[in-house]
């Protein structure tokens, strides 16, 4: 998942190619995070650089 977050950009991006985009801040990131939770997916690494923050997520089958 990466977060552009001066300009409120989110991009998900699941296996086989999936990608979602949305709008938001602080607020949404939670509320995605969560809801991937949820779904058995925890985040395995970030990094970020500037105004660019980016999660590496994993999800045991």
């Amino acid at each position: 998942m990466e977060w552009l977050w001066d300009q409120d950009s989110l991009r998900l991006t699941l296996p086989g190619g999936d990608e979602r985009m949305y709008t938001g801040g602080y607020n949404e990131v939670v509320a995605i995070l969560n809801d991937l939770g949820g779904q058995g997916w925890d985040v395995a690494s970030s990094t970020a650089s500037a105004n660019w923050l980016f999660w590496t997520l994993r999800r045991q089958y």
